[in-house]
């Protein structure tokens, strides 16, 4: 019973594929397990519930990273301290200590992983970021080689040509909201940028409205799309409330699983072909590093014997910095809470998304935007707008009261880097995340200049009547103000990758087949192989590298 071919770690978008893909096999034995529950809450299914999917959802891991230093700091909660003066006399006096703010990681735990929580936009990336793989070593990924498993991942109710496949598990749809707002947005942007319809066409510059991963006005997670039609399969065993705790080797081959069950009973599962490492940029070093595979320094703090010595797991975290601005607007067609809309447009949209599977209930928040450069002498896009329907204020941790809109500005290729290390040896310890955000100058003087390209289309009419008032006001002619802005509320956009690098240099993880180095039976699979973060959102490139895998490791044991 528990003796598989292979196991997978993670159900998130790359461990879905993979289960979906590897148990079409009927003669091969297949285990998921996913650290998180089944993926039956309405607020995965209804696209606009999501934001209330926050740090205390059962859903989300809601991590934090360490404090960043190219943040601003803030201060702690106050704290009384006994001081001694000179004759020996004590008194109590308030500590208001400071520290640099931290930045926040929501990470999906359920069947679909992130892309049961995000928010559902299909972006693959430029052409070029692919091309960088192949030229950085990676034989096989290019852009015309990974291409067809993007293709062949996708249904695309929008689009049939060259660049978008019509049969695959993952269907792509337009957000089924109608809003004047995204609308003004292109208008907006069109007077300074082309306008764009397909990002994942021919070219990703412009100004445009995104695609989505949703279908007849539901989310369409990897979970939905690759997991749930196939949960009858007799050789596929999903467990789900199960933490991983290590892979278990013979020398340098992997047999087993080691994991603990909801009420932590320890559970081994024996492996006969391999063991695929599914759990993220965060999991996936997580995972070997408890297994004995990583950095034996860093093992050696923990007390893990270390089996091989991989320098770079949990080294290149990579992750989108990006930063949004608000604008109060008295309009319930925009998201938000008022008691206008508690009382009047909340329900009649209830009553319409029910019926027509349309209106703000499929609403993915961030409906259009675009990929512009900062510079155009840049051969590609450096940054990417979110506009978005609504204020979001600390990643919707902070509850705004009224309506809104705002704009994100996300820098496409950071080139500070960070890091992933443990903080015990425990199974379910959270991670130490340091994406090192700002780090390089350079990443700052981008998103200066990015700001002020954004803020052009937000002050352009016809948005400019809905723009006038700002959240947080920003000097647009002072950098240092901008700056300022920046290390004060800036943040991740949710796209963390890189931390078990592809490659063959001394710094890489796994080789072009996702093989870990120096191991036998073991692979990494998702986004933490990337060995640069690509230019745009990272769920579909994520996927991607699942079905391309999937095909990997069918004809290696063929």
């Amino acid at each position: 019973m528990n003796e598989f071919d292979y196991i997978i770690l993670g159900a998130g978008s790359a461990g879905c594929v993979l289960a979906g893909r590897l148990s079409e096999n009927p003669n091969h034995k297949v285990c998921l397990i996913e650290a998180g529950s089944k993926d039956k809450d309405v607020r995965i299914h209804v696209p606009a519930l999501f934001a209330y999917m926050g740090p205390t959802s059962k859903m989300n891991w809601g991590f934090e990273t360490e404090p960043q230093k190219g943040f601003a700091k803030e201060k702690l909660p106050a704290t009384e301290v006994v001081v001694a003066d000179p004759t020996g006399q004590t008194h109590t006096m308030k500590d208001e200590p400071e520290e640099h703010r931290k930045g926040y990681q929501p990470r999906g735990k359920t069947l679909g992983g992130s892309s049961s929580i995000n928010a559902m936009l299909y972006v693959r990336g430029h052409r070029w970021d692919y091309d960088h793989w192949s030229k950085l070593g990676n034989s096989g990924w290019s852009y015309d080689e990974v291409l067809p498993y993007f293709k062949k991942a996708e249904h695309n109710e929008l689009v049939d040509d060259d660049y978008h496949g019509q049969n695959g598990p993952l269907n792509v749809t337009a957000v089924e909201n109608k809003s004047k707002y995204k609308d003004y947005f292109i208008e907006a942007g069109t007077k300074f940028y082309k306008e764009n319809r397909d990002f994942n066409g021919a070219d990703q510059e412009g100004i445009g409205y995104y695609h989505t991963t949703q279908k007849q006005g539901r989310r369409w997670s990897a979970a939905a799309a690759y997991l749930t039609p196939n949960l009858d399969r007799p050789n596929l065993t999903v467990l789900t409330d199960t933490q991983v705790d290590r892979i278990i080797f013979e020398g340098n081959k992997a047999v087993g699983v080691d994991c603990f069950d909801k009420q932590k009973n320890k559970i081994h599962l024996k492996c006969h072909r391999e063991v695929i490492v599914s759990s993220g940029a965060f999991g996936s070093p997580q995972i070997l590093m408890r297994s004995g595979i990583g950095p034996a320094e860093e093992l050696n703090k923990h007390g893990i014997d270390t089996i091989f010595n991989i320098t770079g797991v949990g080294k290149n975290l990579q992750d989108h910095i990006d930063y949004i601005t608000n604008h109060p607007v008295d309009d319930t067609d925009l998201l938000g809470f008022s008691f206008k809309s508690l009382l009047y447009r909340q329900p009649f949209e209830v009553l319409k998304y029910l019926f027509t599977r349309k209106g703000q209930m499929t609403s993915t928040v961030a409906e259009a935007g675009g990929f512009i450069k900062t510079d155009e002498s840049l051969e590609i896009p450096d940054i990417q707008l979110h506009f978005v329907l609504a204020k979001i204020i600390d990643h919707g941790r902070t509850i705004a009261f009224g309506h809104g809109l705002g704009c994100h500005v996300c820098l496409l290729r950071p080139k500070s880097t960070g890091e992933v290390t443990l903080n015990s040896n425990d199974a379910f310890d959270s991670p130490k995340i340091d994406p090192k955000f700002f780090s390089e100058r350079e990443d700052m003087d981008i998103m200066i200049k990015g700001y002020r390209k954004m803020m052009q289309i937000m002050d352009a009419e016809p948005l400019r009547p809905f723009t006038r008032k700002v959240q947080d006001p920003v000097d647009i002619n002072s950098d240092a103000d901008i700056e300022a802005a920046m290390r004060a509320r800036a943040d991740t956009v949710y796209h963390p990758v890189g931390t078990c690098k592809m490659g063959s240099d001394e710094m890489s993880v796994v080789n072009n087949e996702l093989k870990v180095h120096a191991l036998e039976n073991v692979r990494v699979v998702d986004a933490s192989i990337m060995p640069t973060l690509v230019g745009g959102n990272t769920n579909a490139p994520t996927i991607m590298i699942g079905e391309k895998a999937a095909d990997i490791i069918k004809s290696a044991w063929a």
